[in-house]
C-alpha cells in the first residue's frame, strides 16, 4: 500500500499531519474520510469555526476541503519519491450551487490521472500539468459546489 495513504488512514497520524502542516484545515474540521489510489473523500462540517455570517459554510473552508481531496491524491503520488517531485496549484475555478448548511463531502475520482501526470513529469525529467475536479455534496446528496484545480508537477533538480 502507498505510504502516504497508509499514513492518512491512521486517525492520529492524519490529525497530527493536519495540525502541523495545515492548521486552518485542522481547526475548521476538514478531514479525509476515505482515500485510495483512485479517489479521495474529504469532509468539512458546518460549525462555528467554519461558518460565515449567512448561515452557511464559509467558501474558503469549502475550498480547503475540495483542494485537499485532490491534493491528498497528489501527495500520495509524490510522497518519498525519487526523484523528488514538487507540486503546486496553478489555477482554480469554482461553481457554487447551494448553501452548505451541514457536512459537505468533496470527492475527487481522478487518482489514476494524477498518478499518470506525475509519471509523465518524471519520464520527461521536467514538469507536467493536469486539471482535476472535486465535487461537493451535502448529506442529502445535493450538489453544493464543483471545483477544478490545475496541478503542476515538477521534478526537482539535485
Amino acid at each position: 500500500m502507498n505510504a502516504f495513504i497508509k499514513m492518512v488512514r491512521s486517525p492520529l497520524k492524519l490529525r497530527m499531519f493536519l495540525l502541523l502542516r495545515l492548521p486552518a484545515a485542522y481547526f475548521s474540521g476538514v478531514r479525509i474520510k476515505s482515500i485510495s489510489e483512485e479517489k479521495c473523500v474529504v469532509t468539512v462540517p458546518y460549525k462555528w469555526f467554519s461558518k460565515n455570517p449567512f448561515s452557511s459554510t464559509y467558501f474558503a473552508c469549502l475550498a480547503m476541503a475540495a483542494e485537499m481531496s485532490t491534493g491528498a491524491l497528489c501527495l500520495a503520488n509524490i510522497y518519498k519519491r525519487s526523484p523528488s517531485v514538487s507540486m503546486l496549484i496553478t489555477d482554480m475555478s469554482a461553481a457554487y450551487y447551494k448553501k452548505a448548511t451541514d457536512i459537505t463531502s468533496f470527492v475527487c475520482r481522478e487518482g489514476i490521472a494524477l498518478r499518470d501526470a506525475v509519471e509523465e513529469a518524471i519520464a520527461a525529467g521536467g514538469d507536467n500539468m493536469i486539471t482535476v475536479q472535486a465535487t461537493g455534496t451535502n448529506e442529502a446528496g445535493e450538489l453544493i459546489a464543483v471545483f477544478n484545480f490545475t496541478w503542476s508537477f515538477r521534478v526537482r533538480r539535485k
